[in-house]
C-alpha cells in the first residue's frame, strides 16, 4: 500500500509539471487568436518564464495568465519549471529563458560572484514562505518543540526554504544543527516522493502537493511556514540587467500584468481563483486548489502590489547571513529594480 501511495504522489507531481507547458500553449495560442482579431493591440512578443516551482502559491501568476493580462501587454509566455531557483539561474544566466521567477537570494548570490551582467530584481509576487509543515503522524496541539530529535526535509542548503525554516527553528528555541536532523539531500521536485518512501518524520511542501500528500494519507499538514516566518521577498521576477535595460517596454507590460494578477486575486474568493487556475494543475479537483488557495489567504502569502521594500530585503538578508550563507551582503538598488513595479502601482 505504502508503495502506491508513494507511486501515486510522484506521477501527480510529475504530472503537473509536464503538462504545465501544454496547459500555457493552449491557452496562449486561444488568447493570441482574441488579440490578433484586435487592430488596436501590441504585436505579440514571446517570453520564456522559468518558475522555481508549479504551486498553486503562484496563483497570481497563473490568473493573469487565464485573464489575459499579459497578452493585453503584447506578451506570450512560454512556462518552464526550474525545479529550483539554482536552476532558474542557470537559466537565465546561460540564456535558456529571458525571465526567472524565484528567490532573490538567487540574484545576491550571482552579484556576490562579481558578474558584470548580473541579476536584477523587478517585481515581487510572494511576500511570504509558501509550504507547509507535514508529518507522517497525526498531530494535535503541533509545537515546533516537536521537531527535537526527528528527520525533517526542508529543502536544498542555501536557499530560502531551507533558510526560513531554520530562521523559524532559531526564533523557537531549537539549534538546527544539534537538535534535529535536517535532510538537505532530496532534490525539490523529489521531496514528496522521498518523504512517503523515506523515514523522514516532517517535510516541507507547497500546494497543492501538500494536501495531495495528505489526501493519499502519506502525511499530514501541521504549520504553515510562512505563517511562523512572517513577511520575507519570497519569490519575484529576475531577468539579466542587460536584458531588463534592452526590453524596459516589455519588462513594464510584464510587472503592469502581474500587478493586475495580484489585485484580481486579491479581489476575488478562493473558489473563484480555484475555478480560474485549476486547469493549471491536472487531475486536482476545484475544490483541492480552492483549499489550497485559501491556505494562502489566510496567511497573506502575496504581495500588496509587485513592489520590493528595502526592509523586506534587509530581512532576507540577514536571514541569509545567520544561515551563514552570505559572507558579504549586496547593495539592495544594485539587486533590487523597483523602476517598472513603482510605476505602475501608482497608476
Amino acid at each position: 500500500m505504502k508503495k502506491v501511495i508513494i507511486t501515486l504522489i510522484t506521477a501527480l507531481v510529475a504530472l503537473v509539471t509536464a503538462i504545465t507547458g501544454v496547459i500555457i500553449s493552449k491557452q496562449n495560442s486561444a488568447t493570441k487568436t482574441n488579440v490578433a482579431e484586435n487592430e488596436e493591440n501590441k504585436q505579440i512578443q514571446t517570453v520564456r518564464l522559468n518558475e522555481v516551482t508549479h504551486s498553486v502559491f503562484y496563483a497570481p501568476l497563473y490568473a493573469a495568465i487565464s485573464n489575459g493580462f499579459y497578452e493585453k501587454e503584447g506578451i506570450s509566455l512560454e512556462l518552464t519549471n526550474g525545479g529550483g531557483a539554482d536552476n532558474v539561474m542557470t537559466a537565465i544566466l546561460s540564456g535558456q529563458c529571458d525571465i526567472g521567477l524565484c528567490g532573490p537570494e538567487a540574484s545576491i548570490y550571482v552579484y556576490n560572484e562579481g558578474r558584470e551582467d548580473y541579476v536584477e530584481v523587478f517585481a515581487q509576487l510572494t511576500k511570504r514562505d509558501g509550504s507547509f509543515l507535514v508529518a507522517k503522524d497525526p498531530t494535535d496541539n503541533f509545537s515546533w518543540n516537536d521537531l527535537k530529535g526527528k528527520t525533517v526535509i526542508p529543502g536544498r542548503k542555501g536557499g530560502v526554504p531551507y533558510m526560513t525554516f531554520e530562521w523559524i527553528l532559531k526564533q523557537n528555541g531549537i539549534n538546527p544543527k544539534t537538535d534535529l536532523v535536517l535532510d538537505d539531500s532530496i532534490k525539490f521536485d523529489l521531496m514528496a516522493g522521498a518523504f512517503a518512501a523515506g523515514d523522514a518524520e516532517y517535510v516541507t511542501l507547497f500546494e497543492p502537493t501538500a494536501s495531495m500528500t495528505e489526501e493519499a494519507g502519506a502525511g499530514y499538514v501541521v504549520a504553515s511556514v510562512g505563517e511562523a516566518s512572517g513577511d520575507i521577498p519570497y519569490t519575484a521576477y529576475c531577468a539579466k540587467k542587460s536584458y531588463i535595460a534592452e526590453n524596459e517596454d516589455l519588462i513594464e507590460g510584464f510587472t503592469r500584468a502581474t500587478y493586475e494578477g495580484q489585485k484580481w486575486v486579491k479581489e476575488h474568493t478562493a473558489r473563484e481563483v480555484a475555478e480560474k487556475i485549476v486547469d493549471f494543475f491536472p487531475d486536482t479537483t476545484v475544490e483541492s486548489v480552492e483549499t489550497s488557495v485559501q491556505s494562502y489567504k489566510d496567511i497573506d502569502a502575496w504581495n500588496e502590489n509587485p513592489i520590493l521594500t528595502k526592509e523586506s530585503f534587509d530581512k532576507l538578508q540577514m536571514i541569509m547571513t545567520e544561515a551563514g550563507e552570505l559572507e558579504s551582503q549586496a547593495p539592495y538598488d544594485k539587486i533590487v529594480n523597483n523602476k517598472y513595479a513603482e510605476k505602475v502601482a501608482n497608476e
